[in-house]
């Protein structure tokens, strides 16, 4: 089978209170559907948790006008730690996520009479954006984007991507791209003192071309990455001496089909699979195939294939994805049912 990046299916975030997050996402940026709830030990993850598989609690949710959703993440049986020192623009990983908005003005008005904090100025350079940090510490990027998936009253879509700190820009730009399909070069800069560092720094904006899109695709979008090297100091990794899991981004994942030819060509390059479900796992109301791999810098990559989704779990209506062909994409109209999970006051 061809294999086939669908995009970004969602960003992980680890936190405190799954609830809170949740609550503060649905509430402000419309992440209102929740796709699924689910409280589960994570024993293939061992690797990446000290060898011991951890009971965790984990919430997906999407913004239906179209992009990734937040897989919020919480720890039951360990407080997560953050970050020993400030993380600096360009250190290791996923430094910020990427949402698109239509209309960043009143968006940018919006975050600013809830006293975000550090909210940045609208800064028109490859595109238009500003940043903002969230009430639980995550950086969040504001991108203006007109992809609309399904028309909402929102001002803002689901995420775009990530900023993604890393060591070596060809090399990631190389992993990027066969691995993952980010062939086009959006941005390509030396630039110095912006309103995260006063460094210099290279930044490389990347995006997929998209000629082969299936199942979710079209709900989830267009995506970019952007990757910052950092010229003048020696970066260091966001998850240094944490856990996967641990307050932060902690994986970037996508939406795929043809595990085993993408398991195969990771391989040849040099980038095998750090973890692998093989044939399929259960999240209560969801199921399908995932794998890690990490980028050069060890930034956790997830893949996840897709199975059975639910469309209205109170009659026990799920949408099973595993013999239908991978790439072509779903209607539309069966798409828009998800819908049926919005959450419309706090858990």
């Amino acid at each position: 089978m061809v294999e086939t990046i669908n995009g970004i299916q969602q960003i992980g975030i680890g936190v405190l209170d799954v609830k809170k997050v949740f609550n503060w996402y649905r509430k402000h940026l419309n992440f209102d559907i929740l796709l699924f709830e689910d409280e589960a030990v994570a024993a293939l993850m061992t690797r990446y948790t000290n060898g011991k598989a951890e009971k965790r609690e984990a919430y997906l949710s999407l913004n239906m006008t179209g992009g990734g959703g937040l897989e919020i993440w919480q720890f039951k049986d360990r407080t997560p730690t953050a970050a020993v020192n400030p993380i600096q623009f360009g250190d290791l990983g996923i430094y910020a996520m990427k949402i698109r908005c239509k209309n960043l003005t009143e968006m940018h008005s919006y975050l600013k009479d809830l006293k975000v904090s550090h909210l940045s100025e609208i800064i028109k350079s490859y595109c238009s954006s500003f940043y903002f940090t969230d009430p639980f510490g995550n950086r969040v990027q504001m991108v203006e984007d007109h992809y609309v998936f399904s028309t909402q009253t929102t001002k803002n879509g689901g995420v775009l991507g990530a900023v993604i700190g890393v060591t070596n820009m060809e090399t990631s730009m190389r992993f990027y791209s066969t691995i993952l399909g980010y062939t086009k070069l959006e941005y390509d800069a030396i630039e110095t003192a912006n309103e995260h560092s006063k460094r210099k720094f290279r930044r490389v904006v990347i995006s997929q071309e998209r000629k082969l899109v299936g199942g979710f695709g079209d709900l989830l979008g267009p995506t970019q990455l952007e990757l910052i090297q950092v010229l003048d100091r020696t970066p260091v990794k966001i998850f240094e001496n944490r856990l996967w899991g641990d307050l932060g981004y902690i994986h970037l994942c996508f939406d795929v089909s043809g595990m085993s030819a993408i398991r195969e060509k990771a391989k040849n390059n040099n980038f095998p699979f750090t973890v692998d479900s093989a044939n399929s796992f259960d999240m209560g109301d969801a199921a399908g195939h995932f794998s890690y791999i990490e980028d050069p810098d060890g930034t956790l990559i997830e893949l996840v294939e897709t199975h059975k989704v639910p469309i209205l779990k109170s009659l026990g209506l799920f949408l099973n994805l595993k013999n239908r062909n991978p790439h072509k994409t779903l209607p539309k109209w069966l798409v828009k049912s998800l819908s049926f999970q919005r959450v419309k006051k706090d858990k």
